[in-house]
């Protein structure tokens, strides 16, 4: 029989933390037998039996998994789904939908809105627990990487940072983009995280070309890249990155615009700045991680 095992535990820590499962459901007797089942097999539960209240909850909680009902007294589930999937909080929080809607265009429909099942009642709640399971396991696995660059995720990073502090020799180019925020209120989170996406890209290739191609790359936080490198290469490195990265600039904006404010010197566009800083080992000791990330971004000024 397959038993519970813990998926995650809380960042930083050794210490695993149950998965926390979110259920909008309605039905009453259905949203009980779910929670009474589930925190039996060791999950932590909250249920709600409205739309706006499952909303409400995830702006202060996100959950590491939804079950969500389409069938509610207030909002449908696929109009939940909508507003979960359009919030970057939320947007790759896992949900099943579990629902009485048998017709293959609603179970399309949940589909096409990034559900990641849909099991019809009355279902199995074997079967249930087998398919949460996956679902947290496939979850926690890409948890491992950085949802818009797909380089390590911050605990990789921070693990890969907390080697340094008891290393020498070592250099950290810290590479910071500033005014994301304007340029997204201009443009939209997309082309903001088309352009987050397409520095890392460059870092990384910037690195493969290098002397050490197997140099760590990752996040200091969602706005401040780094890699790690031998001290001796951090300049050639940092040369090389600062020339892909200003052949790069005009392209991370419309056409259109950039051809404008080059002909035109009253078009403003949203300004947006890559700063690269070197930060090495031997400019003094580091005594935690947070230091050392601190210190890394101020690198850059």
């Amino acid at each position: 029989m397959d038993e519970y095992i813990p998926l995650t535990g809380v960042e930083g820590s050794d210490v695993a933390e149950a998965p926390h499962i979110l259920i909008v459901e309605d039905q009453a007797n259905t949203a009980e037998m779910l929670t009474s089942y589930f925190e039996a097999q060791g999950y932590k539960v909250t249920s709600v039996g409205w739309g706006k209240d499952a909303l409400t909850f995830t702006e202060k909680t996100i959950p590491d998994l939804i079950m969500l009902d389409i069938r509610l007294p207030d909002i449908d589930g696929y109009e939940v789904c909508r507003r979960l999937r359009a919030h970057r909080r939320t947007e790759h929080v896992p949900i099943i939908f579990l629902t009485e809607r048998r017709e293959r265009g609603d179970k399309l429909m949940g589909l096409e809105l990034g559900a990641v099942d849909y099991i019809t009642k009355p279902f199995d709640v074997q079967e249930l627990r087998l398919r949460v399971r996956n679902v947290l396991r496939r979850s926690s696995l890409e948890q491992l990487s950085h949802p818009i660059t797909g380089l390590p995720a911050p605990s990789l990073s921070n693990e890969r940072l907390h080697d340094l502090l008891t290393a020498s020799n070592w250099a950290i180019l810290s590479v910071g983009l500033q005014g994301l925020k304007e340029f997204a209120e201009s443009y939209g989170f997309v082309a903001r995280d088309d352009v987050v996406r397409a520095v890392a890209l460059m870092l990384n290739h910037v690195v493969n070309e290098g002397p050490e191609p197997s140099a760590f790359v990752g996040h200091l936080d969602d706005t401040n890249l780094f890699v790690v490198v031998a001290a001796d290469h951090s300049e050639e490195i940092r040369q090389a990155l600062k020339v892909r990265l200003s052949e790069a600039m005009s392209f991370f904006y419309p056409r259109s615009d950039w051809e404008a404010v080059q002909t035109n010197q009253d078009v403003e566009l949203p300004r947006m700045d890559i700063t690269i800083g070197v930060l090495q080992s031997s400019s003094r000791t580091f005594s935690s991680v947070e230091e050392l990330k601190k210190a890394a971004i101020e690198a850059q000024m």
